[in-house]
């Protein structure tokens, strides 16, 4: 890459990487793989690499897409539970990093409060500041934003009347307390999304009883920790043939779900609801607590390891209501339909605070960057910031293959650059799109905690470059052989 040539400084990078997630880390090895001439830094604001699953340690959190998928490509999870739980996952990245060094380029417990880019020296200035109160300057010549969609400081405010005036204990997901002691307690949940039907029957086991309160249903299914088709591709193929083989199944399994889904909502539907019901004790109607409003993978679908909590249900420590809170008093939930819970313990699964680049101020040529504003370019790059990616998975499959389809378009976009001595590239509406393209939302669920943020998230647009994400299939094969000019400025030294 021709970049031009820095002033001298321990803190100056070709590219500063923000977050040691999955996404990170993913980005780090692409960038170490592909354009190695490039040195970098990843900026984390954790004392530890994991990002998400660093982050959450609440009872049984796992992942909720397989990790044939959501683990990388290049280093395939070797585990035969396709779901797993957040410490293996942790362990897992943490691994990866220091197997290619990646661990050694990190600084740790360092936030990035601002960046600001100079479009005359085409140089990033990142504002930082650590655990101990230590300001610091960095400079880079490309941002990789890699920090996720949600606020790691704050949950999800949901209104719930009278919560306040509980005297039990109330637990955000997102902060457990390790030392909550929930044995023989009665728990009440409230919520209905993948952490939810995670927690409900870890807790089942040592609590007196727990219910899930859900004001609408959500669809869950059960799917096997290893099926028939894993077995025998384990049974038959050698190891590394295995990796391929499981990663592709799983890329096109929840594809062609999601199509057929999306073709043919009534019968994707009905088949839900069968499966369901097939797991359902006799004493829990499948309506109305199963009955959701929306078609499946409008929402992402909640997945239960060899059914864990149908199993709940069916044990009778856990049982479901669904029904609006018309108010909390210092001992009971009371809902509208005139029943009454008496939670020891509420645990408001409510969803994330949506937030993009982990809040950081953004800044061009010392204006502020307006994120609402802008579009997204290939599902990569913001539209009018320049020598900047940011990693963004997918809605209906794994996290991962979204971030690395965006790390390998990037580091296309790279070598271009240096094989044309190219020193600045921005994605901008040229010509008529200004006027043509018209914006949409960026992530398409209509879930609640998506619909009551997505102001803080950019914008996808109705045609050409500015489409969002639908499959990786399709999105890798433009990040290897895509056109990357269209929709773009391309400023050479």
């Amino acid at each position: 890459m021709a970049w031009v040539p820095f002033e001298k400084g321990d803190n100056n990078y070709d590219v500063i990487i923000i977050g040691a997630g999955i996404s990170g880390i993913n980005f780090a090895y692409r960038l170490q793989e592909r354009s190695p001439q490039l040195n970098y830094a990843i900026i984390e604001r954790r004392h530890e690499i994991g990002g998400t699953w660093s982050l959450f340690k609440y009872p049984g959190i796992r992942s909720d897409s397989d990790l044939y998928t959501f683990g990388f490509p290049w280093r395939p999870w070797n585990h035969n539970d396709a779901i797993a739980e957040g410490d293996l996952i942790r362990n897992y990245v943490k691994e990866s990093a220091e197997e290619y060094g990646i661990d050694k380029k990190i600084k740790f417990n360092t936030k990035v409060s601002g960046a600001s880019y100079n479009s005359t020296s085409k140089t990033w200035t990142f504002d930082t500041q650590n655990t101990s109160g230590e300001k610091k300057t960095y400079k880079a010549r490309w941002m990789l934003i890699c920090t996720g969609y949600y606020d790691y400081e704050n949950p999800l405010q949901t209104d719930i009347p009278g919560i306040k005036d509980f005297k039990g204990q109330v637990i955000h997901p997102q902060f457990w307390p390790e030392d909550l002691d929930y044995t023989n307690k009665n728990v009440t949940v409230i919520g209905s999304g993948a952490t939810a039907i995670t927690v409900v029957p870890i807790m089942a086991d040592k609590a007196k009883h727990i219910t899930m309160l859900q004001r609408s249903p959500s669809y869950v299914m059960a799917i096997p920790r290893e099926d028939i088709i894993e077995k025998f591709i384990r049974a038959v193929f050698p190891a590394f043939i295995q990796a391929i083989l499981l990663r592709w199944k799983w890329i096109f399994a929840p594809l062609i779900l999601v199509t057929y889904s999306a073709w043919f909502p009534r019968a994707a539907r009905a088949t839900m609801n069968k499966l369901t019901e097939l797991q359902l004790p006799k004493s829990i109607p499948r309506d109305p607590h199963f009955t959701p409003r929306y078609n499946p993978w409008e929402q992402r679908m909640c997945m239960c390891p060899d059914g864990d909590f149908f199993k709940a249900l069916r044990s009778g420590k856990a049982s479901i209501e669904t029904g609006v809170i018309e108010n909390i008093t210092p001992n009971a939930i009371k809902l509208t339909s005139g029943r009454e819970l008496n939670p020891d313990i509420i645990i408001t699964a409510t969803g994330l605070k949506l937030q993009f680049g982990g809040g950081m101020a953004i800044k061009v040529d010392e204006k502020p960057f307006v994120l609402g504003e802008k579009l997204v370019w290939k599902g990569s790059m913001l539209e009018d910031l320049p020598n900047a990616s940011f990693s963004m998975g997918y809605v209906d499959a794994s996290w991962t293959l979204g971030a690395d389809a965006t790390a390998q378009l990037t580091t296309r976009i790279w070598n271009q650059m240096r094989d044309e001595g190219v020193v600045e590239v921005t994605a901008r509406r040229l010509g008529d799109e200004k006027e043509t393209v018209k914006p949409i939302d960026l992530l398409r669920l209509n879930s609640t905690y998506v619909q009551k943020g997505k102001d803080q998230l950019p914008v996808a647009g109705d045609r050409g470059q500015w489409v969002p994400r639908s499959n990786f299939i399709r999105d890798i094969m433009t990040a290897w052989y895509g056109d990357i000019k269209t929709s773009t400025e391309w400023v050479k030294a």
